[in-house]
């Protein structure tokens, strides 16, 4: 492994894995008080894990970690909770990626190392939303940074439901100083932007990238914020919705709001890129696809 701030590594990649258990439970837990409602028939989602490998370009080992997959759920129709951590050198293109983002010194010395949790939700039921969420910390031998964030992606968009999402996100940055909240809505508003559609892919939430104040410990803080915000923020909202009858208009329209989120992911986000440029394993960077979507 790549040497330099293994103590700080070894923290991060500890509470990316917690999170995840934490995720997890929560989500299984709503599996099984769905007693009523369309898929109500259904058994009870459970997550299946499969670790993950990636392999450097000599065939040595650089990292890896755990996919973790429910399909076919009462609630949700497919949701992914990864952890990983990998590391090794940069090929080329991804230096050249991070130089242009004002990572220092690739040129010399190319090392680095990766550890995060990401998610993506997309449901059963038209009314409740999708959603996405991910924290992770990257080094390399001349700088870290921490990144992530969660943002809603309903079809059928409910007012009282997004001004939950950013309150309770709100609350557990504000301690964090008052300027991070409208400073980390505002990104996501830019990043989860999709140009070619003109339209935003959801309701919003909050993002950051590349941050550093030179304090890891309370950069760290507020990532771990940043995670714990995430199920007061989301699981409310799947309790209210997920019981809702819909028709065959609104699954029509999630499939269609389905293609949207596909055509982001795989067009703009700089997580997929990232994963599939450095060989990661290609079905966990792509658990981010939904089942089935539409296009019109």
């Amino acid at each position: 492994m790549t040497g330099g701030m293994e103590q700080e590594k070894a923290q991060a990649a500890a509470w990316f894995e917690a999170l995840r258990d934490e995720i997890v439970a929560a989500f299984e837990g709503l599996e099984e008080t769905q007693t009523t409602g369309a898929m109500a028939g259904l058994a009870a989602g459970r997550f299946e894990r499969t670790e993950t490998k990636r392999t450097a370009d000599d065939g040595s080992d650089a990292g890896g970690g755990v996919m973790s997959v429910m399909r076919g759920g009462r609630v949700f129709e497919k949701v992914g909770v990864n952890t990983s951590t990998v590391y090794g050198k940069l090929g080329a293109a991804a230096q050249k990626a991070m130089a242009a983002r004002g990572v220092p010194g690739m040129e010399d010395d190319p090392r680095f190392w990766a550890s995060g949790i990401s998610l993506v939700a997309h449901m059963q039921n038209p009314h409740t939303p999708s959603v996405h969420m991910n924290t992770r910390m990257f080094w390399t031998p001349h700088a870290w940074w921490f990144g992530g964030g969660s943002d809603l992606n309903p079809c059928i968009e409910y007012a009282e439901d997004t001004a939950h999402f950013h309150a309770t996100q709100q609350a557990h940055l504000d301690p964090h100083g008052a300027e991070i909240y409208p400073k980390l809505k505002d990104w996501a508003d830019e990043y989860f932007f999709v140009p070619h559609r003109g339209r935003a892919r959801g309701v919003g939430g909050i993002f950051m990238d590349d941050h550093c104040t030179g304090d890891w410990a309370k950069d760290f803080a507020l990532t771990q914020d940043i995670g714990r915000a995430f199920l007061p923020a989301y699981v409310p909202l799947v309790e209210k919705r997920r019981v809702q009858d819909w028709s065959e208009a609104d699954k029509d329209t999630q499939l269609v709001h389905r293609g949207l989120y596909a055509e982001y992911n795989l067009v703009y986000d700089r997580g997929t890129k990232f994963g599939l440029t450095t060989g990661h394993d290609a079905n966990a960077v792509l658990m981010s696809l939904p089942p089935l979507a539409k296009w019109v």
